[in-house]
């Protein structure tokens, strides 16, 4: 009886493993992970040039004079 339980125990993590990797759980284990260290004012990245920032900083700064 005890082998009985564990069989079905080990069919259905491995049913469970197979969904998941079926899935795409497991696809990209590392780009989350390099993206959190990534730094959001290089100007490579999109959005995050130079006359952006500037236009931004201004932006604010006109925000702050009206108060």
């Amino acid at each position: 009886m005890t082998i009985l339980i564990g069989v079905l125990v080990m069919l259905i993590v491995v049913f469970a493993f197979v969904l998941t990797v079926k899935s795409g759980q497991y696809d990209d284990m590392e780009g989350p992970a390099h993206r959190i260290l990534m730094d959001d004012d290089d100007p490579r990245i999109p959005g995050n040039s130079s006359e952006q920032k500037k236009t931004e900083v201004s932006q604010i700064d006109k925000e702050q004079n009206q108060i």
